[in-house]
């Protein structure tokens, strides 16, 4: 690397513009940010000090469009979505704003000519895992979305100290990792000390009536913790607007007593910063044991509490009154983990400002939305009564008289139908006394929707049907969607190139436009250009497996990928067991014609789930067998990806020929990693099961290989009594498959390592792997045959590509918009603040 210039003396003229775009002004501000903020001189300095004085280059190019955003929002009294989600799974900042501040090739250039090398830059930078996945993953699309759309909008979640695990492999155990993301620091974000708040817990209430004769209750707290802002900007795509990620950080309102010190109790000196700091400390803490679900309640009642007094302080700051709470806010909650919202808004409301219930009630449920994620009845969330009562003593009184109102209204509608009282009521009664957050989110919230239309069909007629009787009219659909700035455009720049060459670059922001290149599906000379494309990325990818793994594969052969989070319900064992069936084939007819693929695996399982962490290892165990057996000679690899993030996800997507998403139909609520593969022109095997039925609508059924069951289906054959072992004992080819497993020819002659997976098949098999093991094995050799004619295959994923319009989550932010949020764009105009 070449010597970097000094930084700039005194005697050096600066440009007058600070924050311009030329590469010579974006040099000598790289090297300021190296020199003042970094405190580092070039031969001193690290890749980490050149990635954070790059960082930090590029959010001085943010402020601006920020700071212009929150004067047009305070000065115009702007109607704002606020998102609530106890997860944003952000991805790396960098990348992302380079492209969304059009400066990419700028700053690239500026980098090669100090000597440095920007994607080396671009992996330095650490990954804020504040979310499991899809759920924290769909809330950063959307942020996204809602900045290039121009809506005012802030994200409210918290800001873990420690995010998701990284994940390491060892002995094909999945073995985690604390995610230390803070510990270089983080440049994207500003604290906000002035604007901090207090949360309440425990204690006691206290009923009086106040100078006025109205009955009111004061909460006395046997415990207080400040919550203090910290915001990250959000820039839309080639637009002026930043809107703010603001996430809480938590601290003890006094960090020292001096007392407890000067007396010799030196760990009581700091007892209260320790224990108030853990509410923010880690994503999702264990909740099996008591104290576990303590703190994740607690956290909870956190980041909502924070972010609803910070909605107050805005509408004070911009002398609105609270009457006008649902017409300058709309609320979303993004599943059932913010649901508290609904009764800590009644209590500021009531308690703090002094309004009567049923004014309270009014805005109250004027003001919230909430979004569905699952179809699985154990994933709505619910509180032990007891738990909940001690931590939340106001909470539980309010929620007791919000059912106590609901109730009377369900009585009115279906009279003599005790039964479903029990099932709508807010409290389960059935044995051990719960507090049930979705029913709580329900009868709070002015509109509920899922998240695929077979998903909210389903939620109607399942998990949620007693309130779709109660209240039709609050029930919608809006399908999820991707951002196609990170997921295409920052992930596959060589296809987004190609695409742009061809069409123009407005599909970035109209993603419906890339219909367009549907015209040059048969074109040889695009298909040929677009495979080329495919096969440059299979191959990066191939050597970034090789420098981690040691294991090569071949980026010829058919790139069969499943990356998401580890679960039953998404069967990567079921994806396992076809390896397995090629494997036999190959071992009974060693000279058998195989299409050679590469099985290529990704995703964390939850800590305390042990099937989960069984199939990593299962999954492992194959790959060690698979990849030296010297009769496979090469058909055949399989590579398990350690610590799945946004990050790595940015190189698979773009690699993949074939997408898996194989869940059991009626399990996934809609999915959005089968959107992004899509986008990047891989293939889907699939069943009918959440966004899978909408993307085989828009792609066409002969370029979707479909498989599996019907939601229906699944439900019969369950009520009718299913048994899976009549499968096993009647497919000879799925016997030797389960056998073996079972014979420990994957566990080093161990028969016991993987009899739980097994016993679970062959007897319990609760989402349907044996019954649907045929269909699957049948429609991937299908794939096999397709793959074998290269020309027809690319024209397939040309065609997935062109017609994904439907999948960005601006079409979802639209839809949003118009249907629940009822708000309009607000384009922002630039002002110089550093002119007097």
């Amino acid at each position: 690397m070449q010597t970097l210039p000094t930084p700039p003396s005194g005697s050096v003229q600066i440009e007058d513009d600070r924050t311009g775009l030329s590469i010579e002004t974006l040099k000598r501000a790289f090297l300021d940010n190296l020199f003042y903020i970094q405190g580092k001189f070039p031969a001193l300095a690290s890749k980490n000090d050149y990635y954070m004085a790059l960082a930090y280059t590029v959010r001085d190019r943010l402020l601006r469009r920020w700071l212009n955003t929150a004067e047009t929002y305070t000065n115009t009294q702007a109607r704002t979505v606020c998102y609530l989600s106890a997860e944003f799974l952000m991805g790396p900042h960098l990348g992302n704003n380079l492209i969304n501040l059009g400066i990419y090739d700028q700053i690239n250039q500026a980098m090669t000519e100090l000597g440095l090398d920007l994607n080396e830059l671009l992996q330095q930078e650490e990954e804020p895992g504040l979310g499991n996945g899809g759920l924290g993953r769909l809330a950063a699309c959307y942020l996204d979305s809602l900045a290039t759309l121009e809506i005012p909008a802030l994200g409210y979640g918290i800001r873990y100290e420690f995010g998701i695990f990284d994940q390491e492999i060892r002995d094909g155990w999945q073995v985690e990792i604390t995610d230390k993301w803070l510990r270089y620091g983080n440049p994207w974000e500003i604290a906000r000390p002035d604007w901090a708040v207090e949360v309440k817990y425990g204690g006691h209430t206290e009923s009086f009536i106040d100078e006025h004769g109205n009955y009111r209750v004061r909460w006395v707290p046997f415990k207080v913790v400040k919550g203090l802002p910290y915001d990250t900007p959000i820039l839309g795509y080639k637009v002026n607007t930043a809107n703010t990620l603001r996430l809480w950080s938590a601290e003890a309102t006094e960090s020292f007593d001096f007392g407890a010190f000067n007396s010799g109790d030196y760990f009581g000196a700091v007892h209260q910063k320790s224990n108030s700091e853990n509410i923010s400390k880690v994503l999702y803490p264990n909740d099996e044991q008591y104290q576990g679900k303590v703190l994740r309640l607690e956290q909870q009642m956190f980041f909502v509490s924070c972010s609803l007094q910070d909605m107050i302080r805005i509408l004070q700051m911009q002398n609105m009154s609270l009457e006008k709470f649902p017409e300058k806010f709309s609320v979303q909650l993004n599943d059932t983990h913010p649901a508290i919202a609904v009764a800590e808004l009644m209590r500021l409301l009531m308690d703090e400002h002094g309004m009567q219930w049923d004014n309270a009630w009014n805005i109250t449920t004027r003001t919230f939305g909430y979004t569905n994620h699952t179809l699985l009845p154990e994933a709505l969330e619910r509180w032990p009564l007891k738990l909940f009562s001690e931590l939340l003593p106001r909470h539980i009184e309010i929620i007791y008289e919000i059912n106590r109102r609901f109730l009377d209204d369900v009585r009115i509608k279906f009279p003599d139908d005790p039964g479903r009282l029990s099932r709508l009521s807010l409290i389960d009664e059935s044995g051990e006394k719960y507090v049930r957050m979705a029913n709580l989110a329900c009868v709070g919230s002015s509109a509920i929707n899922g998240v695929a239309a077979l998903h909210s069909e389903l939620v109607k007629q399942t998990v949620l049907k007693d309130f779709y009787d109660m209240y039709p009219e609050k029930f919608t659909n809006v399908t999820n969607g991707v951002t196609p700035r990170r997921f295409v455009v920052l992930s596959n720049p060589r296809m987004t190139s190609l695409i742009t060459s061809k069409i123009g670059d407005n599909w970035i922001k109209h993603l419906d436009e890339l219909r367009r290149i549907e015209q040059f599906a048969d074109d040889p000379g695009f298909r040929y250009e677009f495979r080329q494309i495919k096969q440059a990325i299979k191959q990066d990818l191939a050597n970034h497996i090789k420098s981690e793994t040691d294991v090569e594969v071949d980026p010829s052969s058919l790139f069969d990928i499943q990356v998401k989070r580890i679960h039953e319900y998404k069967r990567q064992h079921l994806n396992a067991l076809h390896i397995i069936h090629l494997y036999n084939r190959i071992k009974a007819n060693p000279s058998a014609e195989i299409t050679p693929r590469t099985f290529l695996f990704g995703g964390k399982a939850a800590p305390g789930y042990y099937m989960a962490k069984l199939i990593i290892k299962f999954i492992n165990s194959i790959g060690e067998v698979v990849n030296r057996d010297p009769d496979v000679a090469g058909r055949l690899k399989v590579v398990f990806l350690k610590d799945y993030n946004v990050k790595f996800a940015q190189r698979v997507y773009p690699a993949a020929d074939l997408s898996e998403q194989i869940s059991t139909a009626g399990k996934e609520a809609s999915g959005t990693g089968n959107m992004k593969f899509s986008m990047n022109g891989a293939l889907t095997i699939g069943t009918l099961d959440g966004a899978n039925v909408e993307i085989r609508e828009e792609v066409g059924a002969e370029n979707f290989f479909l498989f599996g069951l019907t939601t229906e289906e699944v439900a019969a054959k369950k009520a009718a009594g299913y048994r899976p072992i009549d499968y096993y004992e009647s497919n000879n080819d799925l016997r030797q498959v389960i056998d073996r497993i079972a014979s420990g020819f994957f566990s080093h002659g161990d028969t016991g390592l993987f009899r739980p997976l097994v016993d679970n098949l062959l007897h319990k098999d609760e989402y349907l792997l044996l019954a649907d093991y045929q269909s699957y094995i049948d429609c991937q050799e299908q794939v096999s045959q397709a793959y074998r004619n290269w020309d027809h295959w690319t024209r397939m994923s040309i065609l997935n590509t062109a017609r994904m319009g439907k999948f960005s989550s601006d079409r979802s932010i639209r839809d949003y918009c118009q249907n629940i949020w009822k708000v309009q764009p607000v384009p922002i105009e630039l002002k110089d603040y550093t002119q007097s």
